[in-house]
């Protein structure tokens, strides 16, 4: 016999998602009768009567249920529904109101009728049911996290905050679904309707540690990572933690450039937790590291900032040791004294000494290598450059670090003149499996391609490579009298954007961005078929955001960059840096 049923119950089953009610509804009835009138059959058997519009038998049928389950209020509901379809809305409203004023005292029976109601979208009586039940059952908050659903489903962002605040306190195991769900349906307008609310309940419930929790994730949401910080390093010492929070916050906070909230925040791991702490070490490390994006970032650094965080590489060096370890941290030393500083014979001997620890992770030594054959070749030694590339493309021959070798190398190529056997390497470099290679290797062929072809000789592109070593040499002034001597000479030349973009870049590395940002301008508006129009725009928008701060000029150009140069190779960080700038989304998240 229970074989039987099941067959009918999958043939009823397949009846009724072919639509064929009538067939259908004749086996949910014989069912539902031999089950002894199951809820599952009674709700199929009904929806196929309704499907049909057979009303009056589906009412009787209904009442009837009614009748022998008294205390089934969801049962009104169905009724309701079955009066609403026929337009008798007052009798409709009369059901669904005795289904409330006859809710018993039990929980499954007022979420059955709160779900009932919510399936008809009727949120204000799934509400009201749902509030009547936390009375009935004596248990505030017992349905506060069905009553924030429905305030969500009716816009009512208060209420929504509320109750699912009210859910938090029941369950605190809820914090990380509650935030998604509020990231996901809660407009950032109503953050500060969510964070007076938080302030309440801290006062209302002083020790309950999920509340301050939810407080740092919305100063978090709101980028105020100052205030994100201060309420974790509360959390940290109250539940006597090892710093994982203070820490998750520095790393935010170093990604959207507060540098001066990250380095508070691996100070506290640093001295309140101590070398008990498992991020004690990196805390002291991306210390260093955030002191210098700091001293960067705000382009207005000295050189006795500079000195200063030297001092403190080599004093966190003399306390840990220089060894194979602490070799990543001594050859960010090393480029701090290069590029900044520009104690090149203090950075060549620090990388010297990386690449000579036995037993250094084998790309540590490869990176310090290419810093090293750089520096070397900033000062002036070219054959020991171009042999250290080739040890690092030697060794990691399919490899992106390989690659970036191969590509250095053939830039040393190209600073030298040998433009056909540069152009030959930067042709095989463009299948590179790195994006930036392969954009960067692109460059270089059309740009030797599109100036060997203008001339009978290569002089203006010779020139013009000679001043490009001399910018990788720092050698600015140098530089500079060499492009204004190429662009006297040969006024016509396609390389004249070149030589402003160049001239441009010079003036960003003496920080003068003024000039710089004049510069980018005049290739846009004079050069735009050129191939150094879109780096320019490019170049200027990064400008506008960062160090002229005009982040309304910036967006334009982003957008314009997109627009009308969609093949570059920067569209798609441009159209990036527009929404961010535009407020599509939280870049932090």
């Amino acid at each position: 016999m229970a074989t039987g049923q099941a067959e009918n119950s999958k043939l009823a089953d397949q009846y009724y998602l072919d639509g064929e009610y009538e067939k259908a509804s004749q086996l949910y009835e014989r069912l539902y009768t031999e089950s002894k009138r199951s809820d599952y059959y009674f709700t199929k058997y009904i929806e196929c009567l309704l499907a049909m519009e057979e009303y009056t038998r589906s009412e009787k049928i209904i009442q009837q249920r009614i009748a022998d389950n008294p205390t089934r209020v969801s049962l009104y509901v169905t009724l309701g529904n079955v009066l609403e379809r026929q337009n008798r809305f007052d009798e409709a409203d009369a059901t669904f109101a005795d289904a409330i004023e006859n809710l018993p005292a039990d929980v499954g029976e007022i979420t059955k009728l709160g779900n009932n109601f919510l399936m008809l979208t009727k949120y204000d009586l799934a509400i009201e049911t749902f509030e009547k039940g936390q009375i009935l059952i004596k248990r505030p908050g017992l349905f506060a996290n069905n009553l924030a659903d429905l305030y969500r489903r009716k816009g009512d962002s208060e209420k929504m905050i509320e109750n699912y605040l009210y859910s938090l306190n029941a369950n605190p195991k809820r914090l990380t679904q509650i935030q998604t769900i509020l990231q996901r349906y809660l407009p950032k307008d109503d953050m500060d309707i969510l964070l007076t609310q938080l302030y309440g309940m801290i006062q209302e419930y002083p020790d309950a540690d999920h509340f301050p929790q939810m407080l740092a994730w919305v100063f978090i949401q709101k980028k105020d990572f100052k205030a994100a910080l201060r309420q974790v390093k509360a959390l940290d010492i109250r539940l006597e933690e090892n710093g994982q929070r203070v820490y998750r916050i520095a790393r935010m906070a170093s990604n959207a450039n507060e540098s001066d909230v990250a380095i508070e925040a691996y100070e506290y791991i640093v001295t309140e937790k101590g070398p008990g702490s498992s991020y004690y070490m990196e805390a002291k490390r991306l210390s260093l590291i955030e002191r210098r994006n700091k001293i960067v970032r705000n382009y207005d650094y000295t050189e006795e900032d500079l000195r200063a965080l030297e001092s403190q590489y080599n004093a966190f060096l003399d306390d840990v040791g220089r060894n194979r370890t602490t070799a990543p941290i001594i050859a960010e030393l090393a480029r701090l004294q290069a590029f900044y500083i520009n104690d090149l014979d203090a950075a060549i001997a620090l990388l010297q000494e990386v690449v000579s620890y036995p037993g250094v992770n084998k790309k540590v030594r490869a990176y310090a290598k290419l810093d090293l054959a750089d520096f070397q070749l900033m000062n002036g030694e070219i054959w020991e450059s171009t042999l250290l590339y080739s040890q690092v493309d030697k060794a990691f021959r399919e490899d992106p670090l390989g690659q970036e070798a191969r590509f250095r190398n053939a830039r040393l190529s190209y600073f030298n003149a040998d433009f056909e056997w540069a152009q030959a390497q930067f042709d095989i470099l463009k299948a590179s499996t790195s994006r930036m290679i392969a954009n960067d290797a692109l460059d270089m062929s059309v740009f030797i391609m599109d100036n060997l072809g203008l001339d009978t000789t290569d002089h203006p592109l010779t020139v013009y490579a000679e001043s490009e070593l001399l910018v990788f040499q720092n050698r600015f002034d140098e530089a500079f009298e060499k492009l204004s001597v190429l662009s006297n000479i040969y006024p016509d030349h396609g390389l004249q954007d070149d030589i402003l973009y160049l001239k441009a870049q010079i003036y960003e590395k003496q920080r003068k961005y003024e000039e710089a940002a004049e510069l980018y301008q005049e290739i846009a508006d004079n050069y735009p078929e050129e191939i150094r129009a879109d780096n320019s725009i490019y170049a200027l928008a990064q400008l506008y955001e960062g160090q002229l701060n005009d982040l309304p000029k910036a967006q334009d150009l982003y957008e314009k960059l997109f627009m009308e140069y969609s093949a570059s190779t920067f569209s798609i960080e441009a159209r990036k840096r527009y929404r961010i700038l535009r407020g599509d989304f939280d870049a932090v998240n």
